[in-house]
């Protein structure tokens, strides 16, 4: 995908880890963090036995959870009563990846309606119970707010890491564009001033030319016209010469601002 955002290529993703550690640790839900291409960059936090061996464990159990996995935005209920999460991590207008999560239960469990399910997946009922119970209970509002939170923060962290990511480019960028001006000056300094020697030899050669044909007499005239040229040829250079000089003092002064504005 064109213009794709890669959110591995800026953001610290051990201090992410760590801050995702404490609010899992906080809140009780579990979570974890992918890039755009679905790749995990965070650990699976906090994650229940319930779910990923009870459920997500069983060949009805995966696809049930594979279809919530692809389905779910925001808070939503899965497919087994506990509530998940799953929210954008948007930067610079781009999805670069999401985080996904919850793994709780809103109230405390029917035990006839999850023993029933566990028929259904093909689980064993009484470790399915057991696992059950270990499950955090939370308050929806409290799930909801938590997600919100987490949602929040690691949007609010994944752009000023890109913000840092683009600002470095961009002055490492101009930091070489700068430099390369600083030569092309300086070569355009110095052929400014091969052209400060030609036009001193044209004008010179121009005088010469003059008094070789006012000696000629009648037989110099066209050598006085050849020299009259030379003439207006040194004038023009000089002309030219002293504009490249003048564009070339413009340039210079921008440069020198440029190049103490990166010194400071």
């Amino acid at each position: 995908m064109e213009g794709k955002i890669n959110i591995g290529d800026y953001v610290d993703l051990e201090k992410l880890n760590e801050l995702m550690k404490s609010w899992s640790k906080a809140t009780g839900m579990a979570t974890v963090a992918m890039d755009a291409d679905g790749n995990v960059i965070a650990d699976d936090i906090g994650v229940t036995e319930f779910c990923n061996k009870y459920t997500k464990g069983t060949v009805e159990g995966s696809k049930r959870c594979a279809k919530c996995d692809r389905e779910g935005k925001g808070v939503y209920f899965c497919h087994a009563g506990l509530m998940d999460f799953s929210s954008d991590i948007v930067v610079a207008g781009k999805i670069a990846g999401k985080i996904v999560g919850g793994q709780v239960l809103p109230n405390e469990p029917d035990e006839e309606k999850f023993r029933k399910m566990a028929a259904e997946l093909g689980a064993n009922p009484d470790q399915f119970m057991e696992a059950l119970g270990k499950v955090p209970v939370r308050p929806e509002e409290s799930i909801r707010a938590a997600a919100k939170l987490l949602e929040d923060m690691v949007n609010l962290i994944a752009n000023m890491s890109y913000s840092e990511y683009v600002d470095k480019n961009v002055q490492a960028a101009l930091n070489k564009n700068l430099d390369e001006t600083i030569r092309l000056v300086t070569e355009i300094n110095n052929k400014s001033k091969e052209l400060d020697k030609i036009e001193s030899k044209q004008r010179i050669l121009a005088l010469n030319a003059s008094i070789e044909a006012a000696r000629a007499g009648e037989l110099g005239k066209g050598f006085a016209v050849v020299a009259q040229e030379v003439g207006k040829l040194a004038a023009t250079s000089g002309e030219i010469n002293a504009s490249i000089k003048g564009t070339l003092k413009e340039i210079e002064e921008a440069v020198n601002e440029l190049e103490e504005t990166r010194r400071m």
